[in-house]
């Protein structure tokens, strides 16, 4: 399946996490853009553009959730998916109902994030 225009936002505040999540979505030929925060995402003037979100939960000063929540208040519905160290079964909940595509706690298995990936840019 051709991804030529498809662009995946990595959000996650540990560098090792962000690159090897960059790589792993790339090999997909996929564009990605990381940032180590949500601040970062949020400061994206184009970010309206991106065609799937995946951001860690907890990161400081804004997490995942909060991220979330925030680009759906300004009418973005990027499909999204969170990965987190600290997986808790009332956040996954909460952000599933919500209408997030994906919950994975770390390490998360790769065949499951690529099949998330792929489920969220399909036509």
């Amino acid at each position: 399946m051709p991804h030529d225009a498809k662009c995946i936002a990595i959000v996650d505040d540990d560098a090792s996490v962000r690159d090897a999540t960059g790589s792993l979505i790339r090999s997909l030929g996929l564009k990605v853009r990381t940032f180590s925060s949500a601040a970062d995402l949020l400061a994206l003037p184009d970010r309206d553009a991106i065609d799937c979100l995946i951001t860690d939960v907890q990161m400081d000063p804004i997490g995942g959730v909060e991220l979330f929540q925030r680009l759906r208040d300004e009418g973005i519905a990027m499909p999204v998916i969170f990965i987190t160290a600290f997986p808790d079964a009332r956040i996954r909940d909460r952000m599933m109902t919500a209408g997030a595509l994906g919950f994975f706690a770390k390490p998360f298995d790769a065949q499951a994030l690529i099949d998330c990936v792929e489920a969220a840019i399909a036509p």
